[in-house]
């Protein structure tokens, strides 16, 4: 393949060591596991210290399958080498299907490691070779279809009996971090050891790539594809939030780190960025997470609010999301979701709810570091946004990924599509989700005009940037919710028929409006068993506002939340 002089760069494999081969981390060298006693004792307080720090161990996979694969290398503690014996480890924390519970590459190994010299990129779909030999130049933006005969999704999935991930994405992404380490093909029995790997390319010729020592990669010539090719403005910055205009109606925000930056508090920076937006008089502002891979979720609050602020006077914000985007970063991008705001870019690497907030142990023998999660992260519980989606990566509204031709052009895919599409983006529906009682009462709001509120309802469950905020105060004034038992509104919670039944009369008496009955038949069964508030039962019901269906399922979907807030709306 013939590649313009521009795309490709020659230098030393030093960087790729250094980057690539360990991506998973590397960890200062303990004293070694010599021997089999010292196995023993390292894997047993690795398996017991797993099963007592983690909320959840066998959350997906039986503790049986634990029990068997820790077995299996309690049999080839004598004979496995030190990178065996790591790989053990992490077959083992695999098996745990969170990402964030991981076993770190150790300096005891590194120098027993084999690599291949070369990169493999993912891009809108397919998997390329961006870093070859010098001698293979021709290979460079080659699409592998596959590895040692398997198909690059067998290759990738057979990974995952290795790296910790939750969901395919993430689990791609912790691959691509690995793919030169040739140490991982031998072990899982996808290449022999020493041997070259052999490539299938997608015009069906194979090629192969031989292995070297990993310490020896800085030695090697390589070349790059696209490693001279100009960067976006929008490429990622030194910083952990800065912001820049991308033209008289786009304002950029680039967050790439959930931490304080020292010499610009998040609070200096959101009243930097309030104060651009109001001299500006910028329509769209973008908020970049595609780089975020976490921190504290709560570094950003400052930030919500000055958007939730400009939201209310009419600008529009998208956020952006990638592969990258990770742990408390998802938060926040799911916290966007709940202003209103919808994602554009690509799937995440992170999980919507998921294990996390990270805690760490060394092994005493061998020195391996082990991070596990300490609680389980379920958004549902707090953000209508999340609702329905569980354990799985957050996906953009609309998805628009990057193309390589874009990458070796300089252009960013997703923002090169914003700044050609001003239209006012929708979020994605999900209409088979859970109805929440925040959503609900959104709906109800809009089909009822959304009428002015005087004052907040100061519920302190709220956080205060949602997108039905003026919903819940306008609610609260007019007596259609008095919130829950406990003070609070509950905004989360899956909404119930009684609830449902409550909220539409309480919004049709704030409004002085008399519905006619329009049906005759009693009021079901299913909805008057246990009913707290009988009347609103029956009154919803003769005016046509429940469906017929009601009751039939214990759960109401965001579809029959609509359909009320549209029978609601012929009243009017």
């Amino acid at each position: 393949m013939q590649q313009r002089s521009k795309f490709i760069q020659r230098t030393s494999a030093l960087a790729l060591a250094a980057v690539l081969a360990l991506g998973m981390g590397v960890q200062a060298a303990g004293p070694g596991a010599s021997t089999v006693d010292d196995r023993r004792e390292d894997l047993t307080m690795f398996y017991e210290t797993l099963k007592d720090s983690h909320p959840d161990l066998f959350a997906n996979t039986p503790e049986e399958t634990f029990l068997a694969r820790k077995a299996e290398l309690t049999e080839h503690l004598d004979t496995a080498s030190d990178v065996e014996f790591l790989f053990g480890l992490q077959s083992l924390a695999a098996l745990v299907g969170d990402s964030h519970t991981s076993v770190q590459v150790a300096d005891s190994v590194v120098d027993q490691l084999n690599a291949y010299p070369m990169v493999l990129s993912w891009r809108d779909g397919h998997w390329y070779l961006t870093t070859v030999p010098a001698e293979e130049q021709d290979l460079l933006g080659a699409e592998v279809t596959a590895i040692g005969g398997r198909s690059m999704a067998e290759v990738v999935e057979t990974f995952g009996r290795v790296l910790s991930a939750d969901n395919p994405v993430k689990l791609r992404r912790q691959y691509r971090q690995v793919c030169n380490v040739a140490d991982y093909y031998a072990y899982l029995g996808l290449a022999k050891a020493g041997e070259p790997l052999a490539l299938t390319l997608a015009d069906g010729k194979t090629v192969s790539i031989a292995p070297m020592p990993y310490l020896s990669l800085g030695e090697a010539e390589i070349v790059q594809l696209g490693a001279e090719v100009p960067q976006p403005a929008t490429a990622r910055q030194k910083c952990n939030y800065c912001a820049l205009p991308l033209s008289g109606q786009v304002y950029y925000i680039q967050y790439n780190v959930c931490q304080e930056d020292p010499a610009l508090p998040m609070e200096d920076f959101a009243a930097q960025v309030q104060a651009d937006l109001e001299a500006g008089g910028y329509s769209r502002v973008l908020v970049d997470l595609r780089n975020n891979g976490g921190g504290s979720d709560g570094v950003i609050w400052p930030l919500l609010s000055v958007l939730r602020q400009e939201m209310d006077d009419g600008t529009e914000v998208v956020g952006l999301i990638g592969e990258a985007t990770f742990s408390s970063a998802i938060i926040n991008a799911v916290e966007l979701q709940e202003m209103g705001i919808p994602l554009v870019g690509e799937p995440a690497s992170g999980s919507v709810d998921h294990f996390g907030s990270v805690s760490g142990f060394s092994l005493p023998n061998s020195g391996i570091q082990i991070g596990v999660s300490s609680k389980y992260i379920d958004l549902g519980t707090l953000l209508d946004a999340d609702a329905g989606r569980g354990v799985e990566s957050l996906e953009p509204d609309i998805a628009v990924p990057q193309t390589m031709a874009d990458t070796l052009a300089g252009r960013d895919t997703a923002v090169e599509w914003l700044l050609a599409h001003p239209e006012t983006l929708e979020q994605r529906e999900y209409p088979d989700a859970p109805l929440t009682r925040g959503r609900f009462v959104g709906l109800l709001y809009a089909a009822a005009g959304s009428p002015a509120a005087a004052a907040e309802a100061g519920f302190q469950d709220l956080l205060g940037i949602e997108w039905f905020l003026p919903a819940v105060n306008w609610a609260a004034e007019t007596g259609v919710t008095g919130g829950t038992a406990e003070g609070a509104f509950a905004a989360a919670r899956h909404l119930t028929w009684q609830e449902a039944a409550v909220f539409l009369v309480r919004t049709a008496e704030a409004l002085g409006l008399e519905p006619e009955a329009v049906r005759t038949a009693p009021l079901p069964d299913a909805l008057a068993e246990g009913a707290w508030d009988q009347t609103a039962l029956e009154l919803a019901w003769e005016w046509g506002l429940l469906p017929e269906d009601a009751g039939s399922a214990a759960e109401i979907a965001r579809v029959q939340g609509g359909a009320m807030a549209d029978a609601f709306a012929a009243l009017l």
